[in-house]
């Protein structure tokens, strides 16, 4: 595997936080911090271990959730990335938003518009709000770019999305804008080139990099641009388990150590979202921020067998190619 960059500028690995846990009387217990990284041109540092609500908002009650989440605030997983039901994530900004409306200065709030007309589009980014009990985003991806419905003649027009979602921006309900996608690289090459971004966000892992390769195709023409990188459905997928019968939910495995760091080893990503519905899914995560170390070369050359393996298994099954 050509191309990756084993060089991050990582902030914060060896400083301690306090924490004290529920439950524990008033006893202190102290932590590593989660390593940062700056957010491409945003210039916003977040942690490297991102949490994605999907899993959460479709397996958990409010009440649960809500524990889950202020667990994972208090423990330095403050980049939360969302978006409405119809888009896959069930009641996850329903539950986040009771949470939010104590710890909103904690958080960096990522939300999606799975829509490519604009009035729609702000409709749904002012329901997203009101779900997540905000007045602004941080930042709201033009989500899906790849998908059927997503056709960037209708996105990109006067009355599409984009240009709904930078008047957003400009009236301060969100602070940058974003796409992301799973499929079709081609359109997200195209998108970067003829349009401004703050942040990309797509699916990268050792396996889907001999599918849709995002990481050759798409990842270093928007790194030379500054937009900020963060690398989505690492894991595979939240339905999609990532080996075959074998998940981070369910079986431990090597492989899912080995796919974090590649994520976070490639050039510029800052953030890894990873779905995540249980306390111990969110401590295993944690715990693999902490301990991150750069993927070696030598490591990528055992994976890649792997993940060319896997690949011809899993077919395009995030959608279709071009």
């Amino acid at each position: 595997m050509e191309g990756m960059c084993l060089e991050h500028k990582t902030e914060n690995n060896q400083q301690l936080q306090e924490l004290t846990l529920p439950g524990a009387g008033d006893k202190v217990f102290f932590m590593p911090k989660l390593p940062q990284r700056i957010l491409g041109k945003t210039g916003v540092s977040v942690p490297i271990l991102g949490f994605g609500t999907a899993p959460i908002g479709n397996r958990r009650n409010a009440k649960d959730a809500a524990a889950i989440f202020h667990e994972a605030i208090n423990l330095g997983v403050t980049y939360i990335d969302t978006a409405p039901d119809f888009a896959g994530y069930g009641r996850a900004q329903e539950y986040l938003g009771p949470v939010l409306k104590e710890r909103r200065h904690e958080v960096f709030l990522v939300t999606k518009c799975f829509e490519p007309n604009g009035e729609k589009a702000l409709r749904l980014l002012e329901r997203n709000l009101k779900e997540l009990q905000t007045d602004h985003t941080d930042l709201v991806f033009v989500h899906s770019l790849g998908h059927d419905t997503m056709d960037p003649s209708q996105v990109f027009s006067r009355r599409g999305v984009y240009p709904a979602l930078l008047q957003a921006k400009a009236q301060g309900l969100a602070r940058f804008v974003g796409v992301s996608g799973h499929n079709r690289p081609h359109r997200f090459v195209k998108a970067i080139q003829q349009y401004e971004w703050d942040v990309l966000m797509n699916a990268t892992n050792f396996v889907d990099r001999h599918t849709y390769n995002f990481e050759e195709q798409v990842l270093p023409i928007a790194a030379k641009k500054k937009i900020g990188l963060v690398a989505m459905k690492v894991f595979g997928g939240q339905e999609r388990s990532f080996f075959a019968g074998l998940s981070n939910r369910n079986v431990p495995t090597p492989y899912l150590d080995i796919a974090f760091r590649y994520a976070l080893s490639l050039p510029q990503v800052a953030c890894s979202i990873i779905g995540m519905s249980t306390s111990e899914e969110l401590h295993q995560n944690v715990a693999r921020a902490q301990n991150f170390t750069p993927i070696t070369p030598r490591e990528l050359m055992r994976i890649a067998p792997i993940g060319q393996t896997l690949a011809k298994k899993w077919g395009a099954h995030f959608g279709a190619l071009a």
